[in-house]
């Protein structure tokens, strides 16, 4: 089943990737995880896959491929918190793997269900501390989670990234790679 649903006033459907970046001022575990985004190039720091009913997401975190809930279409990451292994973060906006694409109906709900059922799937397995394998199925990093579900449909989200101090990073999935490489919508204001 496909479902649709607003995150802070930005429409997203099963399989959308949500963008945050690590970290929200004024909250002591929030100031940690700004400090470990800064390890990350780019804005986007992390992402989540949002898969309905309601708000419920998935992401590859501190406590491995794991779920979530958004409530009340507000993105806020204190409240859920626990939920996360404490990462606070801060929304910033929503990418559309499958959004400049011409569909039919049809295949893009068979595309977003298969995405969303390849995560689910992957419900429980551990957080993947070496970023270049990101082609391991047996433990995940955010967006190494959402690069492989969409492998599932064809899409491939990693195009060759690299941080020119350190050879070989072009094999990492960075968060940011994601939000490029997809129709992008980011938010007017951070929460």
């Amino acid at each position: 089943m496909i479902y649709t649903y607003t995150i802070n006033g930005i429409p997203v459907q099963t399989g959308d990737i949500i963008c945050t970046m690590n970290g929200k001022p004024n909250v002591l575990p929030g100031e940690f995880w700004r400090l470990v985004g800064r390890l990350v190039p780019g804005d986007v720091d992390h992402i989540a896959m949002y898969l309905g009913p309601d708000g419920r997401c998935v992401e590859a975190g501190a406590l491995g491929v794991s779920l979530f809930e958004i409530h009340d279409g507000v993105w806020d990451s204190e409240h859920v918190m626990m939920d996360r292994g404490t990462l606070v973060d801060t929304f910033y906006g929503v990418a559309y793997p499958l959004g400049d694409l011409e569909l039919s109906d049809d295949e893009e709900a068979h595309m977003r269900q298969k995405v969303a059922d390849y995560c689910l799937s992957h419900l429980g397995r551990p957080y993947n501390l070496n970023f270049l394998n990101p082609d391991t199925d047996e433990a995940f990093y955010c967006s190494q989670l959402a690069y492989k579900a969409y492998l599932e449909v064809g899409i491939n989200l990693n195009t060759g990234m690299f941080m020119e101090q350190l050879p070989g990073t072009n094999q990492i999935i960075y968060p940011q790679e994601i939000a490029q490489a997809c129709k992008f919508v980011k938010a007017l204001k951070f929460h």
